[in-house]
């Protein structure tokens, strides 16, 4: 069993010791000429006068032209007031690096990028004409100079109040790059049958971090060649109570489209999006330029008019068409038919277009598995400067070899004790379903076991037979319910009808179970058709959704659906493919119709052999997932219960915050989050059983889990009346649609922070008087609650709106979990003995006994990790070589690029918030609390014993942010673009991970010179 686990995280070694590197540097154009700032302003009325000139465009064009200039961008507005960000440099080159835009060069570029300042149709006005002259004579006779910045420390930063380090905004791109200049100046990576030679890419403005890419690379996977490239990516990241910042190296793949279609002959671009575009010239672009070793960036974009794709030139002026460039651009047209003739070794500009998951299956698997991760880090670490080193590795905490709960998932290993397994599972399954039935039922107690129903609304034979199979079996039925003995044949099922349909009953001791079969007749399941006498696309489908959803609900309770009971119904719809335009798609409808007639919803898609759905094998798993997952919506799962005894209070709840997202159908299409919360209680009735429930806001109290949910989907209805058109289909992009402004982006999120609060507060006062941890994460909540940011929070204090942050309530703790998005999780390995393979070790991990703080280590320490068992999905050995080539005994090459890698993510867990020795609160207790112990129960709260892998979220924070399917269901079907660097297999990835989704504290402050540059 592995000891330890390494990061490849790096600080400085002392905290004393900087780290230092000396810059020219060139600042905003608005300081160089006041003659600028005039001919930006001509024409202009007084109040739309801008005080600093646009370098939004110019900005894209240096990742093409000019990728050594490090570019910063300007100070962010803060969303609510506080001192103003100090203004920074606008450009960075180290000092070691030639001059990457001499005399000539700056005058072209500068001399293009002129002609973009002005106001739309200012190029027909005399005095303007005269004004763009003058200015181009001032600026070619006085072109800016760079100034040289000495001795900028590039890890050294303040500390916050509550001990966390706050790095200046420059660092997280001066730090990033000056260690990838380092990694480049190391001999290359060698591997088996070859070796890896790194370039550096460009990064713009609000790229934070650096990225090298080796050569691409070829290999043969199912008899065709398949091209991709090694992808390190460099950042700089804080951790709470932390006073040192550290930095990530994350490696990953990049993978190259290089197959066009059959059909078009062409590589299949998405329409709605630019494609990246990687370049290599051999000469520089700019005359008078000096080489460059780095790549550099372009975009394909499709011409509408002309229905081809071209280059995009960053602006509608087209600084690119103003510039009289010494290499080419490829022909999109060649690049397109034939991308395999420009892509490695070869004379000219060569040229990689960027593989996504849009285009179509790639063969070469993404990541790397831990061992070769190693190895390439140990490569890279050579480059780290004396006065950084690794973060110390971490060892394992708390609890016995992986820390699981006391009531774990048994691995039964022979036949019968599979099956008394088995036994096992279905029978927790009734016994939870029916103590949620209980806690739902409003009436009086009945002695008898309850009685649930659900409902099976099938379209196809296959669909019907296979799930009523399917939810005998996974809650442990035995029978047909009824069918044999009361003689129903196929045509009984044809014929039901709502009122009328065919039950299916099961008699348990725990529970009585009813399955309701109707067929999803009456057009219930097709695609929505908008009225073309309705004016407006958003406006039709609109009032399509609320004609499908009318009817839907009107037919359920024709069935006898009472929206004071809520049950659970499994639906059979189409695949997503067979709706064009996508939003045709009725699933919205019909969750939202459905929820109106008091009846939750889980789909399962339509077996088809098609080749482009391909799903009729997989139909009794895809059924079985779905009637699970329906389950889960009912509020029936295992509570881990913790090993930890004393060390925790007694009858500790769990609740957890989640932000969700809704709809943009506002007339400024502005992105819209709302708080929820879940709430998880212990029942002493029997092991890991829990009573589910979530906060409803409106009536100020904890409903079942079921009503819960209900009562989210009132928060997705579309309003006819404020609906702005929908999203385009591919093949129909739309130009015109409304753009955000950073102004309404701040003036939208200061409301959402102010009814953030609002609802925190409501919650935390419901909590008062039990034992209750609030389990929250980072990157989904800390825009919304920035006392969740790393520079906010302090411990044991809590602060939820403008109030200043106060002790915490005597029974609640806060934890916040951190994953894997923004890589701000650290890529990381079991550390094995030497010659052994480095491996992936489950466990809850802690920083070292020596690392910690004498007889008070417990108070002081509050930042663990946790990490799980791979699933048996992805028996991926940790020594996959995706790199080397080798000759097998039939003289032929292989490799194992084909496979993909799957890592567990490093969770951390970072309590906020406890009660120490030092508290009032511990007089209740007569013991403080012991942060370990509340992490450990973190970290076993992921193992939860219902499902088949280990959750990359605590129990209660995954049912919290699966909420989202409520709110905005059309995601839960399933339409993930994965990042290309992602760790997790496209095809085996699980849709319903709220860890994957989209993160609110990841988003950043629309760009305000995309509006004034119009005006």
């Amino acid at each position: 069993m592995y000891k330890n686990i390494r990061r490849s995280a790096y600080h400085l070694a002392e905290e004393d010791t900087p780290w230092t590197e000396d810059f020219h540097a060139l600042p905003f154009p608005e300081h160089w000429h006041t003659g600028l700032l005039e001919l930006h302003n001509h024409g202009r009325d007084e109040q739309k006068r801008q005080p600093t000139l646009p370098t939004r465009r110019l900005d894209g064009v240096l990742q093409t032209l000019a990728p050594d200039v490090i570019v910063r961008p300007r100070p962010r507005i803060p969303v609510e007031p506080g001192p103003p960000t100090a203004e920074d440099f606008w450009m960075y080159v180290p000092a070691s690096v030639p001059d990457p835009l001499p005399g000539r060069s700056m005058q072209q570029l500068l001399d293009a990028w002129l002609r973009t300042l002005g106001p739309k149709d200012s190029a027909q006005d005399p005095r303007y004409r005269s004004l763009l002259l003058a200015t181009s004579i001032e600026l070619q006779q006085n072109l800016p100079e760079w100034q040289p910045v000495s001795g900028v420390e590039l890890l050294t930063a303040p500390t916050t109040r509550g001990g966390t380090a706050a790095p200046e905004p420059r660092q997280f791109q001066l730090a990033t790059d000056a260690l990838a200049r380092r990694i480049l100046t190391l001999d290359p990576f060698p591997f088996e049958g070859g070796e890896l030679r790194f370039r550096a890419l460009p990064r713009g403005p609000r790229d934070q971090g650096a990225e090298l890419m080796s050569q691409p690379l070829c290999r043969t996977v199912k008899r065709r060649e398949w091209w991709f490239s090694v992808l390190l990516n460099i950042s700089l990241h804080t951790t709470p109570f932390d006073p040192r910042p550290r930095l990530h190296l994350h490696w990953g793949v990049r993978r190259w489209a290089t197959h066009p279609r059959t059909t078009t002959k062409h590589l299949n671009l998405p329409y709605r999006e630019a494609t990246t575009v990687y370049l290599r010239p051999t000469i520089p672009w700019l005359p008078g330029a000096p080489a460059t070793e780095r790549y550099a960036l372009a975009r394909l974009r499709r011409d509408r008019a002309a229905d081809t794709f071209v280059w995009s030139e960053n602006d509608t002026a087209g600084i690119l068409r103003g510039l009289s460039l010494a290499g080419n651009f490829p022909d999109p047209e060649q690049l397109l038919t034939e991308p395999v003739s420009w892509i490695g070794e070869g004379r000219g500009v060569r040229a990689a277009v960027v593989h996504s998951t849009r285009m179509g299956k790639h063969e070469i698997g993404t990541g790397f598995m831990p061992n070769q991760r190693a190895q390439l880090t140990e490569w890279a670490e050579q480059a780290l400067p004396e006065t950084l080193a690794r973060v110390p590795d971490l060892t394992r905490g708390r609890g016995k070899g992986i820390g699981a709960p006391q009531n774990r998932r048994p691995k039964p290993r022979t036949d019968e004790a599979k099956k008394a397994e088995l036994l096992r599972e279905t029978q927790a399954r009734r016994v939870a379903l029916a103590a949620q039935a209980r806690i739902a039922s409003h009436g009086p107690e009945h002695t008898g076991p309850p009685v649930v129903e659900a409902r099976l609304l099938w379209q196809s034979p296959e669909v019907r037979g296979e799930a009523v199979e399917q939810f005998a079996k996974a809650l442990g039925l035995d029978g047909d319910g009824g069918a044999s003995a009361a003689d129903i044949t196929d045509r009984g099922f044809d014929e039901a009808t709502p009122g009328a349909p065919v039950v299916l009953e099961w008699r348990t001791a725990e529970v009585t179970l009813r399955l309701r079969c109707l067929p999803f007749a009456d057009g219930l399941g097709d695609r929505l058709v908008p009225d073309p006498e309705v004016k407006g696309k958003g406006a039709a489908l609109a009032a399509a959704v609320a004609e499908r959803r009318r009817a839907l609900r009107a037919w359920l309770r024709a069935d006898g659906a009472d929206p004071t009971r809520p049950e659970l119904a499994l639906v059979e719809v189409a695949h997503r493919s067979t709706f064009r335009p996508a939003s045709t798609d009725p699933k919205f409808a019909i969750r939202l119709g459905c929820a109106d007639a008091g009846v939750l919803t889980q789909f399962v898609v339509t077996p088809s052999t098609d080749r482009q759905i391909d799903n009729a094998d997989s139909l009794d798993h895809r059924t079985c997932s779905s009637w699970l997952d329906g389950l889960r919506q009912l509020g029936v799962r295992v509570l881990p219960q913790h090993t930890l005894g004393e060390d925790l209070p007694d009858s500790l709840q769990y609740a957890a915050v989640w932000m969700v997202k809704r709809r943009k159908d506002g007339p400024t299409r502005l992105p819209k989050h709302l708080p929820v919360a879940v709430l998880v209680t212990p029942l002493p009735a029997g092991d890991g059983l829990a009573a589910v429930r979530g906060w409803d806001d409106t009536a100020g109290e904890w409903v079942p889990y079921p009503q819960f949910l209900l009562a989210l989907v009132k928060q997705a209805e579309i309003d006819p009346e404020a609906f702005s058109e929908p999203e385009p289909p591919d093949d129909e992009p739309r130009p015109d649609a409304p753009k955000v402004t950073g102004k309404q982006w701040r003036s939208n999120l200061a409301q959402q922070r102010r009814e953030t609060s609002t609802f925190l507060q409501r919650v935390l006062h419901s909590l008062r008087g039990q034992p209750t941890a609030l389990i929250t994460h980072a990157q989904n909540s800390r825009l919304h609650w920035p006392w969740l940011q790393d520079g906010q929070t302090e411990r044991d204090l809590i602060k939820t709106g403008h109030a200043p942050a106060g002790r915490l309530d005597d029974e609640l703790r806060l934890v916040r979990v951190r994953g894997s998005g923004g890589r701000e999780s650290a890529q990381w390995w079991g550390a094995a003995d030497p010659g052994r393979p480095h491996g992936q070790p489950a466990g809850f991990w802690a920083p070292h006994p020596r690392q910690r703080y004498g007889d008070r280590a417990w108070s002081r320490e509050r930042v663990f990790y946790s990490t799980t068992e791979r699933p048996g999905t992805h028996a991926v050995s940790p020594a996959l070589d995706r790199l080397a080539t080798r000759v097998n005994a039939a003289g032929n090459l292989t490799s194992q690029a084909g496979t993909s890698a799957w890592n567990p993510t490093l969770m951390e867990i970072a309590v906020l918030g406890c009660h120490g020795a030092d508290d009032s609160a511990v007089l209740i207790r007569e013991k403080p609390d012991d942060p370990e112990a509340l992490a450990l129960a973190m970290h076993q709260l992921r193992q939860a014993p219902d499902y088949a892998a280990a959750l990359s979220l605590p129990l209660p924070l995954h049912l919290a942010g699966l909420a989202q399917a409520y709110v905005l269901p059309t995601l839960a079907d399933g339409d993930r673009t994965l990042n290309e660097e992602s760790d997790t297999p496209a095809g085996d990835q699980n849709l319903e991970d709220p860890d994957l989704a989209d993160a609110a504290g990841l988003s950043t402050t629309p760009d305000d010179e995309a509006m004034t540059a119009e005006d």
